[in-house]
This record gives C-alpha cells, sequence and structure tokens, in this order.
C-alpha cells in the first residue's frame, strides 16, 4: 500500500516538473517586446478655449415716437434697407378730450381779449389822429392790440396740434410721420396698424416702433466660465463659428470683458464681446447662435510631437523622451515643452525632427 501512494507521488511531482518546464520553454519562445517609434513634426500649436454666445448688431437703434397715438400706417416691414429720413410708419392723434377742451377754452378767451384790445387800439388810434393823446400812449395800445393777436394765434395752433399732432409751418418736426434716424436694415417691426403706441419722454421709454441696425457691422456676444476668464486678455484673436453658416469661420478680437460677472446655474459666467471681421462681407442673421473660440497662446510651424510620447521623472518631475540610439536600444533625454493644444506639444530643445522617439505605453500583443 506504502509503495503504491509513493508511485502516485511520485508520479504527480514528474508530472508537474514537466509541465513547469514546458512553461519556461514557451515562454522564452515568445518574441520580445519591439517598440515602436515616432518622429517629431512641424506643426502650428493652437491653445485656446471656448465661449457659447450669438451674433448681434454692433449699434441697434430703436425707433420711438414723441407723441402718443394709434398707428394709422406701418411702411416697412423685417429685412427692409432704409435710409436716414425714410419713413416708418404714420402715427393718427387721438387727441385727449380734457387737453382738448381747456385748449379752446384758451381760443375763446383769447378771442375775447383780442376783440377789446382791438376796440381799445381802435379808439386810441382816432385819438392819436385828432393830436388828443401822445405818440407814447398810442404805442402802447398797439403793442397790447398786437399781442392779443399772437396770443389767439398760440392759442389756435395749440388747438391743431392736441387735434392733430401738428400745425401749419411745423411741416418739418411733424411728428406724425415716424422716420429712420440712421442708415441700416430693419430688424424687428414689434406693431402693427391698428396698435395704440405711447410717446417716449422723460417718464416712459415709449413704445419701439421699429429697430434698425448696420449688419455689416456685427458682434459675437458670449459668456466665459469663471475659471477661463482669468486666462484671457483684451485684443485675443477670436475664431467664430456660426452653426447656421456651415464650413465657415469668422476672424474676431476680444475687446470687452465684463469687470462684474453674473451667476447662472451655480456658476459664475462673464460676459465678452468681439467684433467681427467680416471681409467677404456674408450675410449674418442678427440672432444666431454661435461659439467663440479663443486663442490663448499660438505657435506658428514648430517643432512638436504627441503628448502621449513624453514622460515625467517621478522625483524630478522633469519632462524626458526616450529616443532611439540603437536597434531597440534607447536613452533618455531631457526635453522644454512649449504650447499645448492637449494632443500635441511644442517642443523647445531636447529633440530634432530626425529622432526617432520611443512609444513608451504602446499595448503589448
Amino acid at each position: 500500500m506504502k509503495k503504491r501512494t509513493t508511485i502516485i507521488i511520485l508520479i504527480f511531482l514528474a508530472v508537474l516538473f514537466g509541465g513547469a518546464l514546458y512553461y519556461l520553454f514557451q515562454k522564452n519562445q515568445q518574441s520580445p517586446i519591439v517598440y515602436k517609434t515616432e518622429k517629431a513634426e512641424i506643426k502650428t500649436i493652437t491653445k485656446n478655449t471656448v465661449a457659447t454666445g450669438k451674433i448681434v448688431p454692433k449699434e441697434e437703434v430703436l425707433i420711438k415716437p414723441n407723441i402718443s397715438g394709434i398707428i394709422e400706417e406701418v411702411y416697412v416691414e423685417a429685412g427692409d434697407d432704409v435710409k436716414a429720413g425714410d419713413l416708418i410708419a404714420k402715427i393718427k392723434v387721438v387727441p385727449n378730450i380734457s387737453s382738448l377742451n381747456g385748449a379752446q377754452n384758451q381760443v375763446q378767451t383769447a378771442k375775447i381779449d383780442l376783440d377789446n384790445q382791438l376796440k381799445l387800439y381802435n379808439r386810441q388810434k382816432t385819438l392819436f389822429d385828432k393830436g388828443v393823446i401822445s405818440a407814447n400812449d398810442f404805442d402802447v395800445a398797439e403793442t397790447s392790440y398786437k399781442q392779443s393777436q399772437q396770443n389767439y394765434r398760440a392759442a389756435l395752433q395749440n388747438v391743431e396740434i392736441i387735434k392733430t399732432g401738428t400745425s401749419k409751418g411745423m411741416a418739418n418736426v411733424a411728428q406724425t410721420m415716424i422716420r429712420s434716424t440712421v442708415n441700416g436694415m430693419v430688424l424687428d417691426v414689434p406693431v402693427k396698424a391698428g396698435n395704440q403706441v405711447i410717446e417716449s419722454n422723460n417718464f416712459n421709454e415709449g413704445t419701439t416702433i421699429a429697430s434698425l441696425a448696420d449688419v455689416a457691422s456685427m458682434i459675437f456676444e458670449g459668456k466665459l466660465d469663471e475659471s477661463e476668464v482669468g486666462k484671457i486678455k483684451l485684443n485675443l484673436p477670436l475664431e467664430i463659428t456660426v452653426g447656421a453658416i456651415e464650413n465657415k469661420k469668422f476672424s474676431a478680437v476680444l475687446d470687452y470683458i465684463a469687470p462684474k460677472g453674473t451667476e447662472e446655474n451655480g456658476a459664475v459666467q462673464f460676459p465678452i464681446k468681439g467684433t467681427l471681421d467680416n471681409k467677404e462681407n456674408t450675410f449674418i442673421r442678427a440672432g444666431l447662435s454661435a461659439n467663440a473660440s479663443i486663442i490663448l497662446e499660438k505657435a506658428d510651424k514648430v517643432l512638436a510631437i504627441k503628448e502621449s510620447l513624453v514622460q515625467f521623472d517621478e522625483k524630478t518631475k522633469k519632462s524626458f523622451v526616450e529616443v532611439e540610439v540603437g536597434f531597440q536600444k534607447f536613452e533618455k533625454r531631457n526635453v522644454t515643452l512649449g504650447v499645448s493644444d492637449g494632443i500635441y506639444v511644442q517642443i523647445k530643445s531636447g529633440v530634432t525632427k530626425d529622432d526617432k522617439i520611443k512609444v513608451w505605453n504602446q499595448a503589448v500583443e
């Protein structure tokens, strides 16, 4: 029985030993890892951040009336090109009953005074012609009569203005005919015939009849997160992409960064603006959504490698790469890095264009 057990143990050990020898043999037969290499390239590297926003006119003019009334007729519609002085709309004045009644009472009062002064004037003139009164007394009567005439005319004119919004001799400042104050395109006409409008004055903004703008002068208006705003500065170049205009990018210059941010959804956003350089005069509609790529740093046609080729010393934290000096033989080279876009990084020193750099993190097959 002991003999059989011993034989079984010896056979087990022999099989185990043979399996170990076979494993070592197979392992030695595997090909050694052959590391791939890559060379540096000449590239233009751009480091940027992105802001979201929209395209709006640089200056938008709101046309408002300076008299209250009802829109009688509208002469333009959105999309029309207008020049300064062109008619926008016509307003029909609806007189205020109280004001009109007061003005008519003033006319009657002025007429009574005028009739009385005319009688006095005629009486004084008769006496003056007979030599009874002096020229000075006659001049006083004549002056009073002329003042009464002027007051009567002013009262009549006031009634006419209340009724119609204008009067004779004031056609050049007629307030019922609303005209464009600038050259540009009509962006919006928020009113139509029959709408009531309120005049613009010190106490009221007034009703907007039309909004105009020069669509050839547009800006990007967007917002940037607080984590990015510290990286930008005025006059940085922008690359604008408009969602509605495919395969086209517009250049711009950052010319405004808000000194104060606003909190939105738990994050602080800072408004920014950039003036578009639309050299090709592409028609861009106001209000279109757009993204602005803000170029923080740019290196034109520099030596660059993939960031994945760069390693960092655990002790010194310095960057280095491994350069092939013989077949599958590599040496460590310290490198000085420059601008990075997250994929490629500029190499200022350490390697040349002809050096073969080890792909140290390649997948092992």
